[in-house]
């Protein structure tokens, strides 16, 4: 086995191949509905969590995973002969994640190297593929954390949401700034950036996500692309769209859907576009 080790956790979006290929930990959230705690892991069939979240009484609450548990798992990986372990985390800005992740370390003693990924979902994904593959090739601890930071610098997150009534009740709306929480029902593109959610376009109906799609193309054919990611919460249909006109961009592009921490917080007919350069 490589003698490092990626842990990440359940935020991030990611094709289950490519964690068994590269043997990577992935630490579950939990999200309540309706006073039931469920393991992200758990949540994962298409539209489970969609559904659940449709029918449910109060707008779902997502917690980090408990300290004990990362202590459990860097001790396991300790065992099991990992000489260090490298753990990437979704933003401190949308989860306390990192930081249990960070006294977990200290109460396990093992040999850890915490990152704030500084994104989510298929960028924090990027990140983790990445560093698992030099792992797995051989790297040292210096190479793998020498391009963790590589691609998080090289990568670009864009979120579109029709309404930012689960940002406003899930306490996330404080991280967007410039938007009036009033305006529920107006469909808002933020690109996050430094930790922080900022708009780049709003405005009324489906135009305005296929007006800043097609700026971001212009943007992108700038660079070379190395992998673009599509992930939504809802139908396919527009991620689907998103695909078709990406393609001009001549890069792989992984179309998932979303998992149920990210999904309470953009609500239904969400979707992100995420982008990681040469």
């Amino acid at each position: 086995m490589s003698k490092i080790k990626i842990v990440t956790d359940s935020s991030l979006t990611i094709e289950p191949e490519l964690v068994e290929k590269y043997d990577i930990t992935v630490v579950p959230l939990t999200v309540m509905v309706d006073g039931e705690l469920y393991s992200d892991n758990d949540l994962k069939e298409e539209g489970k969590f969609l559904n659940m979240m449709r029918n449910s009484k109060e707008l779902p609450k997502t917690s980090q995973p408990p300290v004990g548990v990362f202590a459990e798992v860097y001790e396991n990986l300790v065992k099991e002969g990992a000489e260090h372990i490298v753990s990437i985390h979704i933003t401190h800005t949308l989860s306390g994640t990192v930081e249990a992740a960070r006294q977990g370390a200290n109460i396990a003693n093992a040999p850890v190297t915490i990152i704030d990924s500084t994104f989510t979902d298929q960028c924090q994904k990027f990140q983790v593929v990445q560093a698992a593959k030099l792992a797995q090739e051989g790297g040292d601890l210096e190479a793998v954390l020498a391009r963790v930071e590589e691609v998080r610098q090289k990568s670009e997150l864009f979120i579109g949401v029709s309404t930012l009534e689960n940002l406003v009740k899930g306490g996330r709306i404080g991280r967007v700034t410039g938007l009036l929480s009033s305006l529920l029902n107006i469909r808002v593109v933020m690109e996050l950036k430094d930790h922080i959610l900022n708009p780049v376009i709003k405005g009324r109906g489906a135009k305005t996500f296929n007006k800043w799609l097609d700026s971001f193309i212009e943007h992108a054919k700038e660079r070379k692309v190395a992998e673009i990611g599509i992930s939504y919460c809802g139908s396919i249909d527009m991620a689907n769209g998103f695909k078709e006109k990406l393609e001009v961009l001549g890069a792989p592009i992984a179309v998932l859907e979303t998992g149920s921490i990210i999904q309470t917080h953009t609500g239904e007919d969400a979707f992100a576009v995420m982008v990681r350069y040469e």
